[in-house]
């Protein structure tokens, strides 16, 4: 006698619940530099924290390329109108893990396989690499903060100097490393500090490599404030929370014609700005502050 569906069904046997789906593939870990390099977006601003503090936060390749991607990224997402950096710890950064760290196993950009170096591979790994780094924060399209915690040495002084504006915990230095090891500075050191503090006054700093306190950056121009570390974070944020507020395109343009200036002549450099001035006045924040000089009110600015 077979049996029917209905007598296969039996009501008084407890039903098995059916559990969740078991994957059906290997389970992808998580990437290491999520941990390293923290990233979070509050009030259009984007927060970039090294997370290295047993380092003093070298940065090894893999952050590096992580810290170019968010740079590059806050330039095209509209939901960013400023950027932050910093870092957890006693060390803002020491610059580039020369002993190596985390790494996905493969090369990153700039770096040479593993194996014998040849001809041209340092000068490749530094215009890939630190230099690569430099460039993302200079050319980024939303003003970057850079909010010194500790210790910024070698490439970690260049990446703060590179942002638009400096703040420094009073517990800060700076120090241009490089003669201590016997290099030649890089990461953008010979091209950023001359424009910030001179000549003469870059040498001495890249010559002697001494360590510059947070108030000593200050007197020469190289940070904007000097704050208590307590306060740093507080400073830091009512800063980057004022320029999200602010008209973000008219800050690109700004930030352009400010970087270009002193590579420029007065004909290149007063062309440029009026150009800049007739591609701003098409955008709706324009519109929107000279609306709000008329009818004598606050200007609200959406970043368009």
């Amino acid at each position: 006698m077979t049996s029917s569906p209905e007598d296969s069904a039996n009501p008084a046997e407890p039903v098995e619940p059916a559990g969740p789906l078991e994957p059906t593939g290997p389970i992808e870990p998580a990437d290491p530099v999520d941990s390293l390099v923290l990233h979070a977006t509050d009030n259009h601003v984007s927060w970039i924290t090294l997370n290295r503090p047993e380092t003093l936060n070298a940065i090894t390749p893999d952050q590096r390329e992580r810290l170019i991607r968010h740079f590059s990224h806050a330039s095209f997402d509209p939901d960013v109108r400023a950027v932050v950096i910093t870092a957890t710890g006693r060390g803002f950064c020491t610059g580039a893990d020369l002993r190596g760290g985390p790494s996905a196993g493969e090369p990153s950009a700039g770096e040479p396989p593993a194996g014998e170096r040849v001809a041209g591979d340092v000068a490749r790994t530094i215009r890939l690499g630190a230099q690569r780094l430099i460039g993302a924060v200079l050319d980024c399209e939303k003003p970057v903060i850079a909010a010194v915690n500790g210790t910024a040495a070698g490439l970690g002084a260049h990446l703060a100097l590179a942002c638009d504006l400096v703040l420094a915990a009073d517990s800060a230095k700076f120090i241009e490393v490089f003669v201590r090891r016997g290099l030649v500075p890089d990461g953008g050191g010979a091209y950023l500090l001359p424009r910030l503090i001179g000549p003469q006054r870059a040498k001495e700093l890249m010559f002697f490599g001494d360590a510059l306190t947070a108030a000593e950056a200050a007197r020469l121009g190289l940070v904007n404030r000097v704050v208590p570390a307590d306060d740093l974070e507080k400073t830091a944020r009512d800063w980057a929370e004022r320029l999200a507020t602010g008209p973000t395109r008219a800050l690109a343009l700004t930030k352009q014609l400010v970087n270009a200036s002193l590579d420029t002549d007065r004909s290149t450099a007063f062309a440029a700005e009026a150009a800049a001035q007739e591609i701003n006045m098409t955008t709706a924040d324009a519109q929107e502050g000279v609306a709000s000089f008329v009818e004598r009110r606050t200007p609200r600015y959406r970043g368009r």
